[in-house]
C-alpha cells in the first residue's frame, strides 16, 4: 500500500493517505481491503477489520475532516467537522487485552478503529501537541506531523520522501551556480 507513518499521531497518519493534496493527489485508500490494512500497519488492531465500500467511504470522511481541522487549526476550525469527530469518538476503541503468553492483543471492528483515530485527533487538536504540529517544508508535501526532535525542529515529514530530496536539490542548485573556478 505504501504508507509511511511520520507523522507522530495516528490521526495525522491517516490525513496522510492522501498525498500531495495540492497537486496531483495519490490516494492510498483506493480499496477497501486498504484501510484494514493500514489499521493493522498503524498497530491499533493485529488483524484487519472487516471493511466494506461504506466504510471505506466513512474512513476517508474521518480522514478529510480531520485533515481540515488539524491543517487550519485553530482559525478555520468548523463546527460541524468537531462533531463529527465527536461522534466517530463515541464508539468504543478497540479491545486492548493480554493473550495467553502475556501479549498485547488489539481487536475490534472497523468502528472501534476509526474511534481510536477521532480520539487521537481531538487529543491532538486540544492538546499540548498541537502547537509542535506542522506541515512539511516540502512544497509539495501536504502531509501534517508532530515534531517530537530535541535542538532542531524538524522541517520534513520524513527524511527518506521529503528531506533527503529538499537537501539533493538544494545541494544541485548550490552546484549549479557554483562557478568552475571556486570549485
Amino acid at each position: 500500500m505504501g504508507s509511511v507513518f511520520v507523522s507522530g499521531r495516528s490521526s495525522l497518519d491517516l490525513a496522510g493517505t492522501l498525498k500531495w493534496r495540492r497537486g496531483e493527489s495519490e490516494e492510498l485508500l483506493a480499496e477497501p481491503a486498504d484501510l484494514g490494512r493500514w489499521a493493522v500497519e498503524a498497530a491499533l488492531v493485529d488483524e484487519p477489520p472487516e471493511v466494506a465500500e461504506s466504510g471505506l467511504r466513512q474512513g476517508k470522511e474521518l480522514r478529510e475532516t480531520i485533515y481540515r481541522l488539524a491543517s487550519g487549526w485553530p482559525a478555520t476550525a468548523d463546527r460541524q467537522d468537531a462533531e463529527l469527530l465527536s461522534m466517530a469518538a463515541a464508539v468504543a476503541p478497540p479491545v486492548v487485552d493480554l493473550d495467553q503468553r502475556y501479549r498485547i492483543r488489539r481487536s475490534g471492528p472497523l468502528e472501534a478503529v476509526l474511534s481510536a483515530v477521532a480520539r487521537d485527533a481531538i487529543e491532538l487538536l486540544g492538546g499540548s501537541d498541537i502547537g509542535r504540529m506542522h506541515e512539511c517544508a516540502r512544497p509539495e508535501c501536504t502531509r501534517l506531523f508532530v515534531d517530537s526532535s530535541r535542538g532542531k525542529p524538524r522541517r520534513w515529514c520524513g527524511m527518506a520522501e521529503c528531506g533527503n530530496r529538499i537537501k539533493a536539490a538544494n545541494y544541485r542548485r548550490r552546484q549549479r551556480t557554483t562557478s568552475p573556478s571556486t570549485r
